[in-house]
Parts: structure tokens; C-alpha cells; sequence
């Protein structure tokens, strides 16, 4: 199995298969930053990434784990009444 080198924005899957993303690698102090589907933010060593069996992975379709937001988040109590872009929560900040 080739080693995955970590590229920031890049998602990788683990052998028990939780999903994470890479969002920052720190050179200097030699980590790597690591934010779970869930939205948990953990950190790796440099020297112990190639021994983990990762396998690298398109991004989730519904990415929505980390960023945690109910309709109730937006004082709306019925799906029928969900505002534009609640299901792009990008797009529902762009308007902010």
C-alpha cells in the first residue's frame, strides 16, 4: 500500500472507517491537523502518518457532521419553512 502524503483539504479514511479531513499541517512543531466528520479536532505526528493504513477519500457528500446545524439553529420549528441555502450552509452565511 503506497503512503498518502497529507495535503490540507484533502479527506482520508481510517481503517475502523471514521472520516477526516486535513486542515493544516504544522511543519515546525512536525503535526499534522486533523478535523473529524464529527467536527473533532485532533493533531498527528509527522512520524506516525505513514503507519496508520489510511486510505485517501473523496470529500462526503453530506459534509454537514461538522458543522452541526439544526433548522431550530435558525428559530424555524417546520422543514417546510427552512430558508434558502439551509442545506448549503455556505451559502446561508454569504447573505449574513
Amino acid at each position: 500500500m503506497a503512503v498518502r502524503y497529507p495535503v490540507i483539504g484533502h479527506w482520508f479514511r481510517r481503517p475502523n472507517g471514521t472520516l477526516f479531513e486535513v486542515v493544516a499541517i504544522d511543519e515546525v512543531a512536525g503535526t499534522i491537523e486533523i478535523q473529524q466528520f464529527d467536527g473533532t479536532i485532533d493533531e498527528i505526528d509527522n512520524e506516525r502518518w505513514p503507519q496508520l493504513l489510511l486510505a485517501e477519500v473523496s470529500a462526503p457528500e453530506d459534509w454537514s457532521g461538522s458543522v452541526d446545524m439544526d433548522p431550530e439553529d435558525f428559530g424555524i420549528k417546520s422543514d417546510a419553512e427552512l430558508p434558502n441555502g439551509y442545506h448549503d450552509p455556505l451559502a446561508f452565511l454569504d447573505k449574513l
